[in-house]
């Protein structure tokens, strides 16, 4: 133990001592000064059962204290994510009890192009730790993890927490050796120009654990102490911009309504259809750069390439496939591949009604109100 908290103390202060930020946020038990001009937040908190505040009485854990401290600092705020646990006014998250890095990074794609942060805080590992997972390995996977969040979101600000403490032996048998690989990552990453921080939960101690892996919510004050110190170093730094739009209204033609995805579910295959304008984030779509429609973190979708007229129209992983093409044209959108538009068939006015590929006729079923393209992918 001493042998690999020495390690980490020199990584620590290796990673401190090179380049103009630092990559390293301690949690000191106090918030660090409030920058002069707090930028929005649009925060997702990422990770595992910690993230969702397991051990927390009001399960708010971490983030109820987090959002005190940045309101605090002048931040306007909006915590984001697809779950919503506490009794916070803002309880969105994105935290998943039980699981690993790579469970983490099978959902990231998504959850990044459905609400697109500004800021990404990630405390994850205690689960592949406490599995048996070697510290290399897993340091492995968490970097390929940053390197996804950075790509999919190349704007975000993303902080890196360190492993907090457990009583577990198997976790503990690795847990230093793991942290100690972090300082490097970070560095890295700050080398291909990526925003990402690390941030030290060294401060927590068994004493503010609730069990084996979950911190009491002295514990939870702390890493919310130590996340605060990143953001407002990353925003003193410049790196933080304002949260991008994720998405506006498309009106139909058809008086009242708007395109909509089907109950609002994101999975591949889910009918795109009109519904009554409501604001949901069902209906909220923006256009790239790359001619992609986009919704719920996926593409809208000719279904299975098809190009005749009735062809359903879906949402679907975002694929670059010439289905997924949609160029503004006549009032409405196009696909450019089968040069048919996107119609609502027969003009209905019935909520509900999958939408299709039709021969362009500028119909008010084939009208829809233009989006800005934006360059973000």
């Amino acid at each position: 133990m001493k042998k690999y908290a020495a390690l980490l103390a020199v990584a620590l202060t290796a990673a401190i001592g090179t380049g103009t930020a630092l990559p390293a946020t301690a949690a000191t038990g106090t918030g660090s000064p409030a920058a002069a001009a707090p930028t929005a937040l649009r925060l997702m908190p990422l990770g595992d059962s910690i993230t969702w505040g397991i051990g927390s009485p009001s399960g708010n854990g971490y983030r109820g204290f987090l959002w005190n401290r940045l309101a605090n600092e002048g931040h306007a705020l909006d915590f984001v994510g697809s779950g919503r646990n506490g009794t916070m006014s803002d309880p969105d998250n994105e935290g998943h009890s039980g699981w690993h890095i790579g469970e983490i990074a099978g959902i990231a794609d998504s959850v990044l192009a459905r609400y697109r942060p500004n800021v990404v805080t990630l405390e994850i590992g205690t689960n592949d730790l406490n599995g048996g997972s070697q510290a290399d390995p897993a340091a492995e996977r968490l970097h390929a993890l940053i390197d996804q969040i950075t790509a999919d979101a190349p704007d975000a600000t993303v902080l890196v927490g360190t492993v907090i403490v457990s009583t577990s032996s198997t976790e503990e048998a690795t847990r230093p050796a793991f942290n100690a690989k972090l300082p490097g990552i970070v560095q890295a990453e700050q080398a291909a120009g990526k925003h990402v921080r690390l941030v030290d939960m060294s401060a927590l101690t068994t004493a503010d654990l609730s069990d084996p892996f979950h911190p009491n919510d002295n514990g939870y004050s702390k890493m919310a102490d130590a996340f605060n110190a990143g953001v407002q170093a990353a925003d003193a730094a410049g790196w933080i911009k304002p949260p991008v739009s994720v998405g506006e209204p498309v009106h139909s033609g058809v008086a009242g309504k708007c395109l909509d995805v089907n109950g609002g579910n994101s999975a591949n295959g889910t009918a795109a259809q009109i519904w009554s304008c409501n604001g949901a984030d069902a209906q909220r779509w923006s256009a790239r750069s790359d001619g992609t429609l986009r919704a719920l973190g996926k593409c809208l979708d000719a279904t299975g390439g098809g190009t005749a007229n009735g062809t359903k129209i879906e949402i679907w992983d975002c694929n670059g496939g010439s289905n997924q093409q949609w160029q503004a044209y006549n009032g409405g959108y196009r696909n450019p591949v089968s040069g048919r538009c996107l119609d609502d068939p027969g003009a209905s006015a019935t909520d509900g009604t999958q939408l299709v590929l039709w021969d362009c006729n500028g119909g008010a079923n084939q009208q829809w109100s233009a989006l800005p393209v934006s360059s973000a992918l």
